[in-house]
């Protein structure tokens, strides 16, 4: 019996939105503002998840998990952003299936950054992009193309026409009957987009999302028109998903082919977005589809870590999972005729993050902070209260002192806040944190955090309370602390050491670095020692 193809549609910093998720997130939802039929229709032949979060909310660290199965803090330099090294001697599910007869390749992103680009994906030797990377700037590109393309929609297919070339050449590569396993990733949802684009390109209204912003957002026309060009971006997404699905159908390989579609995190550039353990951070859409093995017209309210899908893809090909690999496959879910809560053990998943872009004037020292989520509560443990969650604020912490210009608080993340990324947004709220009416919300969103934070999920969607330190809660909240630190000792999680955590030293603190360093910094994670 042939082996089913596997198709991981995988965009970079994608959340939980996408219009199968209107019926659960209700009228006034993001997700009800945008069209995006081809996921919607791996969803509704297949299983929608509606609690998948991401093992950690930085784009390396979580691919690190996803390819490895192991929670970041176990996948050595992979669990830090930038200065990331890719340790061989850590299995990637890519390696395993391409061992086992699989032929594996991605276009656009896959691991990065870090070094060797993309390596547990197998680098450049596994990289099929010939026919261009142009979608991932798509609305800079088809704004850009569309006068001379004789129109939006012409611009627009000639940046799908990229995506078919591009998987086609990965098709053409393969042995006949070769089962194959294909990584299309790409980065049109991260910073930045073309601004407008929202309205332009995909005709949303930005003024529609009045009422529908998180309420530690200010509901004001710049941040909703930034958040309509998101939504243009994931609309983008789902046309080039559209293209891969539309090319299998037309091969009569659709059926034969595992299709799981999701993101790396929550939105870049807004607070408490990307780079955060609360739900916009963290949430994103996973949808799986394949007829015969996976009942469809199912909605799967599991508690989800995204590094599940590592196991899965094994159990589906038939590899066996290694021993150390301690992510669970979701083919309890996937293969069952349930739904709502189709497994009893998946009540939780457990995120975290280290450190993502920290500067030198940073002294590169991380924020370090865990969480566990459940149906009703999210509890988060920031280890390092005394730091700014979101990098420096660059004196922008005193509300009297001049903002920079603001296209460098749009262009340019190093400018203050390094953790999060510059947008119209993050300009917004720092050219008017003074104001009355901003001072709570720019507090929450870019100031410092308390050890503990409680939010009940159920009454409190945009965890605007925290009940850390409310008595009424003090026994749940002490429940979830005491659940998170036995999962983060069972796993090994340096934060439970009782010495230094090895995150605050070299080489996790050392970056930037020459290239020449890459083997020592492996080796002095390993514990090992090793010549320069």
């Amino acid at each position: 019996m042939r082996r089913p193809n596997i198709l991981f549609a995988f965009a970079d910093d994608w959340g939980r939105y996408a219009g199968a998720y209107a019926a659960h997130h209700g009228e006034h939802s993001l997700s009800a503002l945008i069209d995006t039929p081809h996921f919607d229709r791996v969803a509704g032949e297949g299983v929608l998840f509606t609690n998948a979060l991401v093992p950690a909310p930085s784009c390396t660290p979580c691919r690190s998990s996803i390819l490895s199965g192991r929670y970041f803090w176990q996948t050595g330099l992979g669990a830090i952003l930038q200065g990331a090294v890719w340790d061989r001697a850590i299995p990637s599910y890519p390696f395993l299936l391409r061992d086992a007869g699989y032929h594996i390749g991605f276009s656009y992103k896959v691991w990065s950054p870090g070094t060797p680009q993309d390596d547990p994906y197998g680098g450049t030797g596994t990289r099929y992009q010939d026919c261009g990377r142009d979608f991932d700037q798509f609305s800079f590109r088809t704004t850009a193309w569309a006068a001379e393309a004789g129109g939006v929609e012409p611009a627009k297919q000639r940046l799908c026409d990229e995506v078919r070339g591009n998987f086609r050449s990965f098709l053409d590569d393969r042995e006949p009957d070769q089962p194959f396993c294909y990584w299309w990733g790409p980065t049109n949802t991260h910073r930045e987009w073309q601004k407008g684009s929202g309205k332009a390109l995909w005709g949303l209204d930005p003024d529609a999302l009045a009422g529908r912003l998180p309420a530690f957002l200010p509901d004001v026309h710049d941040v909703r028109e930034d958040v309509c060009d998101y939504l243009g971006e994931c609309m983008a997404v789902d046309r080039g998903l559209g293209v891969l699905l539309g090319m299998l159908e037309e091969m009569g390989e659709l059926d034969d082919t595992l299709v799981v579609v999701s993101g790396d995190h929550g939105i870049p550039g807004v607070p408490r977005g990307k780079c955060n353990l609360y739900d916009i951070g963290c949430e994103v859409a996973l949808a799986a589809r394949l007829p015969g093995t996976i009942p469809g017209g199912r909605v799967a309210d599991d508690m989800v870590n995204l590094m599940d899908v590592a196991p899965t893809f094994l159990e589906v090909a038939g590899v066996e999972q290694p021993a150390d690999m301690p992510a669970r496959s979701l083919m309890d879910v996937l293969g069952s005729d349930g739904s709502g809560q189709v497994s009893p053990e998946r009540t939780y998943a457990v995120t975290g993050r280290e450190r993502h872009v920290a500067t030198a004037r940073d002294r590169n020292l991380p924020y370090p902070h865990r969480a566990i989520r459940t149906h009703d509560f999210l509890y988060i443990r920031n280890f390092a209260p005394d730091r700014w969650p979101m990098g420096d604020p660059r004196g922008l912490d005193d509300p009297c002192a001049n903002a920079p210009p603001r296209e460098a608080l749009e262009h340019d993340t190093r400018v203050a806040y390094a953790d999060l990324d510059a947008s119209p947004t993050k300009a917004w709220m720092i050219e008017n944190r003074a104001a009355a009416e901003v001072r709570d919300i720019y507090a929450l969103g870019f100031g410092k955090r308390p050890a503990e934070e409680l939010y009940d999920v159920r009454n409190d969607l945009d965890h605007m309370r925290n009940l850390a330190g409310d008595p009424a809660f003090t026994a749940r909240k002490r429940a979830l602390a005491e659940r998170l630190e036995a999962v983060l000792r069972e796993q090994g999680d340096p934060r439970m050491d009782a010495g230094p955590c090895r995150f605050e030293a070299a080489p996790f603190t050392d970056w930037p670095c020459p290239d020449d360093t890459t083997a020592r910094r492996v080796a002095l994670v390993k514990g090992t020692t090793m010549e320069a």
